[in-house]
């Protein structure tokens, strides 16, 4: 295992932290008579596996049902001291119940403190404000490291790229959980923020938001041959000293393995992946024209600002990698999503466009006049059942 220092918290955080939302029962809080002697046992099993390849850095969250109340025995009986243990607090519209909320996470954890405290799902203006306002949930938080029970508070996200600037630029925070990897630029602003200011950076779930890269996907292993596509992705990530760690949300021991064993390419990692790049690059380009990947994104507006509040620069994101990637259940996913998971994954599909009036919300694009045609071929390829974020299901 590698480590790098996590921006101004100075933990020595292992590259790829063990993330517990796969490995849990389920997605609500149950009794102990629920969670079967195998479900446990697998979870402890993960959490050993974790730390004997070096990833002792845990991070779990309160919105992820019995993942907290499952860990609590296994981190009873392991070296505290080696442990980075991280938790994820939603911000709440009241000091009181934010306190709560923590309190709840640290009785099921066990543990008298907490490494890093996140809070969780900073997605609109709205939880940025319960965050930030006098009396609001960071003025817990600041409570809670005076009185050592949390090392560093940072925030995780899914907002749009300007909320998370404005979040990062406060300077209250001392790391971000967000998304960047390769078929997701849009954050690089972000990273870049962030890296400014001493912030740690954790990217969230590369391998599956990334791509669903744990499938077969016989182009994308062709492509990124000879690391499997989830080895070039991390260390796509890892090859820029800006980025820390990478979520890996294993659900079983084995989940580790594929990922460490691409570490043996760490120290040439740029190097490594650069040809593997060029021909993914070289594949994007030749399907879609060198200036619709060169500036895809320009002048388009985020989906608060579309009629109908559709997202269409995530509809675009996922058409541009998908279809020459043939990234097709991946994308079918996501897509299906809009509309159906709130703040996580905002806005709406195609169906709910205003057509009378999405002109006018694409006059800075330089593709206007492509991107409706664009957003119905979009809608046609992937639109199917509505699909729940896990925590919904």
């Amino acid at each position: 295992m590698h480590y790098r220092r996590f921006g101004r918290t100075n933990l020595a955080m292992p590259v790829f932290s063990c993330g517990g939302m796969r490995y849990q029962q389920s997605w609500s809080d149950i009794p102990w008579d629920q969670v079967p002697k195998d479900g446990q046992a697998n979870l402890e099993a993960t959490i050993h596996r974790s730390l004997e390849v070096g990833i002792n850095h845990i991070e779990t969250a309160r919105g992820y049902g019995s993942s907290e109340m499952q860990l609590g025995p296994v981190l009873q009986r392991l070296p505290r001291e080696k442990m980075i243990i991280q938790t994820k607090v939603m911000p709440k519209a009241t000091a009181r119940e934010f306190r709560e909320t923590f309190e709840t996470s640290m009785k099921y954890l066990g543990l008298e403190h907490v490494e890093l405290l996140s809070l969780h799902g900073i997605n609109n203006q709205e939880l940025l404000d319960f965050t930030l306002r006098p009396g609001g949930c960071l003025e817990v938080c600041r409570e809670l490291q005076r009185d050592g029970r949390v090392r560093s508070v940072g925030f995780s996200t899914h907002a749009t790229p300007d909320l998370i600037s404005a979040a990062i630029r406060t300077d209250e925070f001392d790391y971000v959980n967000l998304h960047w990897y390769f078929v997701n630029d849009l954050n690089r602003t972000c990273v870049a923020e962030a890296a400014q200011r001493d912030m740690g950076v954790f990217i969230i779930s590369p391998n599956d938001k990334g791509g669903k890269l744990y499938l077969g996907l016989p182009k994308m292993r062709s492509l990124c041959a000879p690391l499997t596509p989830m080895q070039f992705n991390d260390l796509y990530c890892l090859a820029r000293p800006e980025i820390h760690t990478l979520s890996l949300g294993a659900a079983k021991p084995s989940d580790f393995d594929e990922h460490v064993a691409g570490l043996a390419h760490y120290e040439t990692a740029a190097a490594t992946v650069a040809p593997i790049e060029r021909r993914l690059q070289d594949e994007l380009h030749r399907v879609h024209g060198h200036d619709w990947m060169q500036r895809w994104w320009t002048g388009l507006p985020e989906y608060f600002n579309v009629p109908g509040e559709v997202n269409i620069v995530e509809i675009l994101r996922l058409w541009t990698y998908a279809q020459p990637l043939e990234l097709d259940e991946w994308a079918r996913f996501r897509y299906n999503m809009l509309g159906n998971a709130d703040h996580w994954f905002p806005g709406e599909h195609v169906a709910k466009l205003d057509r009378t009036r999405i002109a006018t919300a694409l006059t800075k694009s330089p593709f206007a006049a492509r991107i409706l045609g664009i957003l119905d071929e979009a809608h046609a390829r992937y639109h199917d059942a509505p699909v729940k974020r896990l925590s919904q299901t």
